[in-house]
């Protein structure tokens, strides 16, 4: 099986004024949210058909996100695929020449595994890969 998109994630300033345009965008509730404290993030999922949309706000200003929204503002902040087997993915990746983002934390909402991709090695975008 091959990987395929999880989510998009999406750096914001505040859940709580960025969740009411995106239940207006997706005409619905989000259907999930969580504070992922290893990745130092509060989230909001709003499932959409296989994939969903993952807002971002970070919980301290060291966090990575605060980082990214200082450096670049608010928007999309990475890709996520879903892989079968992260550690099958991560040797093909290095095998390919693209760089891991070494990390403390492996795992993110839903006490999934996830590992980064530097966006250095991809082109330019910030790829997660996530172990469903």
């Amino acid at each position: 099986m091959s990987a395929k998109i999880d989510h998009i994630g999406i750096a914001v300033k505040s859940l709580e004024q960025a969740i009411p345009k995106y239940r207006a965008l997706m005409q619905k509730e989000p259907d999930h949210i969580e504070e992922v404290k290893g990745q130092a993030v509060k989230v909001a999922m709003f499932r959409t058909g296989d994939s969903s949309i993952e807002l971002l706000e970070a919980t301290t200003p060291e966090s990575p996100i605060a980082r990214y929204i200082e450096k670049h503002g608010e928007g999309i902040h990475h890709i996520c695929l879903a892989v079968e087997n992260i550690d099958t993915a991560l040797q093909e990746a290095v095998e390919a020449g693209l760089e891991i983002i070494p990390q403390k934390d492996d795992r993110g909402a839903g006490g999934h595994r996830i590992a980064f991709l530097h966006p250095k090695s991809t082109g330019g975008v910030l790829i997660e890969l996530v172990e469903k």
